[in-house]
């Protein structure tokens, strides 16, 4: 695995990757959220099941539909006391690609149990330990300061992963997250600016870390902690759009 240090980090320039290094019109799969209600179905696959929810990350609480709405031109997901959260995963499947989401979180409770935002590329198959997966944006507290991103190797039984943390980085204030996938490697930005980098990294315990064979953009508000016993909080997502 090579860690390749960011050649501009720092530098001034515009706060979305996609402007500053050109990747031209975003596509249809994209979303704005400009209207109310459900997101749209069309881009946008929602929890289903009994009561519109299913089991939660790792059992914990359920993960349902109604958590998921748009408003005002805001995409909100909510995380409830009782452990009830938001979910969805965008249809659009592909190997390669590039994604920018601008978003922000808070808690809204006063005490409970964490809820922890995420951005992440999902495999198809869903058997992440085959195929890896890519935590881009991920953190531990909707009021965190400090950013991390988990990226997982496929063919990886013992899920070896390398990991990046940023500081500081309020995450309460509205911030562009960018993710770059291609056949040279992994690259994370946040707010134009290039904060990870890597790629290859075969090995007799693990798959180059970009082989993941096909994958889709799922944003999670997610409950580590149980049912019952958590803080109230909300992750809120202005736009999402997808490139080539």
């Amino acid at each position: 695995m090579a860690l390749l240090a960011p050649a501009d980090a720092g530098a001034a320039g515009p706060a979305e990757a996609a402007v500053r290094y050109g990747w031209g019109e975003p596509l249809p799969v994209s979303d704005e959220f400009g209207y109310a209600g459900v997101p749209d179905p069309a881009r946008w696959a929602l929890p289903r099941g009994e009561e519109g929810c299913w089991e939660g990350h790792a059992g914990n609480g359920r993960r349902c539909a109604a958590n998921s709405a748009v408003a005002d031109g805001i995409l909100t997901l909510t995380g409830e006391e009782d452990g009830d959260t938001g979910w969805l995963r965008q249809r659009h499947e592909t190997r390669y690609g590039r994604w920018e989401v601008r978003s922000r979180s808070r808690n809204t409770g006063a005490e409970g149990g964490l809820y922890h935002p995420l951005h992440l590329i999902w495999p198809t198959e869903g058997n992440r330990l085959e195929n890896g997966e890519y935590d881009w944006v991920e953190y531990a507290d909707p009021d965190a300061q400090c950013l991390t991103a988990f990226l997982h190797y496929p063919r990886s039984p013992t899920d070896e992963r390398e990991r990046s943390d940023l500081c500081p980085v309020d995450m309460t204030r509205w911030h562009t997250f960018a993710f770059e996938w291609t056949a040279r490697g992994l690259v994370g930005y946040v707010d134009g600016v290039e904060w990870f980098r890597y790629s290859g990294g075969a090995d007799d315990e693990r798959g180059d870390i970009q082989a993941m064979p096909s994958g889709h953009l799922t944003i999670q508000l997610d409950n580590f902690t149980g049912a019952g016993g958590l803080r109230p909080a909300v992750f809120e997502v202005d736009w999402v759009r997808v490139y080539e």
